[in-house]
C-alpha cells in the first residue's frame, strides 16, 4: 500500500521544527542564517538589553530584525510575542514594560518552551509565561495585547493572513504591533516554495 502524501503544510511545520531544535538545542552549530549574539548587533540590538538577558536566550536568537526599535515599551504593557523562540524578545520587552507589564511568548518548538521557561524560572522573571500553540491560532483572549511583536516567524506560516488576523484579534483596539520579517518582492520559484527545507530556512 502506498504511503499517502504529507500535505505541504504538515512537511513545512516539520522542517520548520527541525531547524530550529538544532538551534535551541546547538546554538554553536554552523548556520546559513546569522544567529546569536552576532545576529542581534548586527540588527542594533542594544548591548544593555543583551546583557541583562539570560546568556542562553542570546546564544539562540535567529531573528532577522529589531522589533524593539521603533516601538516604545511603556512600562505595564501587555506584549503578545509571536514564534518567541528562546525568549529573547521576550525577556527584553519583559524588563521594558517592567513589573506591572506582562508578555506572552507563543512558540510550537517544544525545545525552544523548554529553553525559554527554564531560563524565566532561573531569572526569576514572574511577568513572562511562553505558551504552546501556533501563531495561526493564538492562545489568547480577544484583546489581550496593548502590543505584538514578532520576529523573523510569520515568513514560515502558509497562512499569513490568518497570522495576521490573530495579531489584530488578541491587541486592543489602538494596540499596536511591530513585525519584523523578510520579504521578497519577487515570485518565489517553485523549486524554492515547494522545498521545506529551504522555506524553513
Amino acid at each position: 500500500m502506498a504511503t499517502p502524501a504529507i500535505p505541504m503544510e504538515d512537511a513545512l511545520a516539520g522542517a520548520v521544527l527541525a531547524m530550529y531544535t538544532d538551534v535551541a538545542t546547538q546554538p554553536d552549530k554552523a548556520f546559513h542564517f546569522w544567529s546569536g549574539r552576532t545576529a542581534a548587533e548586527l540588527f542594533g540590538y542594544r548591548s544593555d538589553w543583551l546583557d541583562a538577558a539570560p546568556p542562553p536566550a542570546v546564544e539562540s536568537f535567529a531573528g532577522v530584525g529589531n522589533p524593539h526599535r521603533e516601538v516604545e515599551i511603556e512600562a505595564g504593557t501587555r506584549v503578545i510575542d509571536l514564534g518567541s523562540g528562546a525568549g529573547l524578545d521576550a525577556f527584553i520587552a519583559a524588563r521594558r514594560a517592567g513589573p506591572g507589564g506582562s508578555v506572552i511568548g507563543i512558540d510550537l518548538n517544544d525545545n525552544m518552551l523548554a529553553k525559554a521557561r527554564a531560563l524565566a524560572t532561573r531569572a526569576g522573571m514572574t511577568t513572562v509565561e511562553f505558551r504552546r500553540g501556533r501563531i495561526e491560532e493564538v492562545p489568547a483572549p480577544d484583546g489581550a495585547a496593548d502590543l505584538v511583536i514578532s520576529n523573523g516567524v510569520i515568513n514560515l506560516s502558509f497562512r499569513k493572513k490568518q497570522v495576521l488576523a490573530e495579531a489584530f484579534r488578541v491587541l486592543r483596539p489602538g494596540g499596536r504591533a511591530s513585525l519584523t520579517d523578510v520579504v521578497s518582492d519577487t515570485i518565489i520559484p517553485a523549486s524554492i516554495a515547494e522545498d521545506p527545507k529551504l522555506w524553513a530556512s
